[in-house]
């Protein structure tokens, strides 16, 4: 498969092209970067010291030679490579978190005409851990209060974190309520005693956490926690790689990660 990376020179980007470049079916043909951006022009793997003969660009009509895109930017960013995603015909996984109901709406629409893989978490460790949460979930559905804690970075400008949030929407779903109807976003002064059925969320940004959640079932006499702790991108960069690899037969289509992995 030919598979374009966006975000070329960021964090993600990096490790994204390096996977790629070490899949032996797998062909990097496009490294999209930001207009602007220092590195274009750049060969896509000088990070890495190595000559891909990609060089990175702002063009989008270059996804025309990608089989698929794999974008872990920014909505705005994510909502325009879409566009030329189906403009070309090509592929997309989408590993952006951030989006708006408009912005999922269009991600929607897209998927009539382009296979898409949309998830809040690439990881195959995190989404397994989404089917941990949904059978214990239905198991503890009455006297446990759930709390979702989730910590990243510094530099992560959205909370809660698409993955707390798919958490609780998890959770939820068992309880067969809607995720809005029980969230508590955020607790300060003379909140008052706990709402029986409520979901709780916290968060923490600080230095470079890659990324950690974990959500507590507290009960009477005990707690039962479910934890997932990323210490490198590397696992998110897999998890992309089998979605675009998924992707390769499927010519339209809205998956998650649980369809991926044959857990839906």
């Amino acid at each position: 498969m030919r598979i374009a990376i966006a975000g070329a020179s960021g964090r993600m980007g990096h490790m994204l092209i390096e996977a790629v470049l070490d899949a032996p079916d797998l062909q990097l043909a496009v490294a999209l970067d930001r207009a602007g951006s220092s590195t274009l022009g750049q060969d896509a793997g000088a990070f890495l010291g190595r000559n891909t003969g990609v060089l990175i660009t702002d063009q989008l009509d270059a996804l025309a030679g990608a089989d698929c895109l794999i974008d872990f930017t920014r909505p705005e960013g994510t909502l325009e490579h879409l566009k030329a995603c189906v403009q070309h015909g090509t592929g997309i996984v989408i590993g952006t978190t951030g989006f708006d109901d408009s912005g999922r709406a269009a991600i929607e629409v897209a998927a009539q005409k382009i296979g898409v893989v949309f998830a809040p978490n690439m990881s195959v460790g995190v989404n397994a851990t989404f089917k941990l949460l949904e059978m214990a979930a239905k198991i503890l559905n009455s006297g446990y209060d759930v709390e979702v804690f989730e910590a990243h970075h510094r530099n992560k400008v959205d909370a809660p974190s698409g993955t707390a949030l798919k958490m609780g929407e998890t959770v939820a779903s068992a309880w067969n309520v809607a995720l809005p109807d029980v969230a508590t976003w955020t607790r300060h002064g003379d909140t008052g005693v706990r709402k029986p059925g409520t979901i709780g969320f916290s968060v923490v940004r600080g230095g470079d956490i890659v990324g950690d959640h974990t959500v507590f079932f507290c009960g009477n006499g005990e707690r039962i926690e479910i934890t997932h702790r990323s210490t490198t991108r590397a696992n998110y960069a897999a998890g992309s790689l089998r979605a675009a690899r998924f992707l390769a037969t499927k010519h339209n289509g809205l998956y998650d990660m649980q369809a991926v992995l044959g857990l839906s």
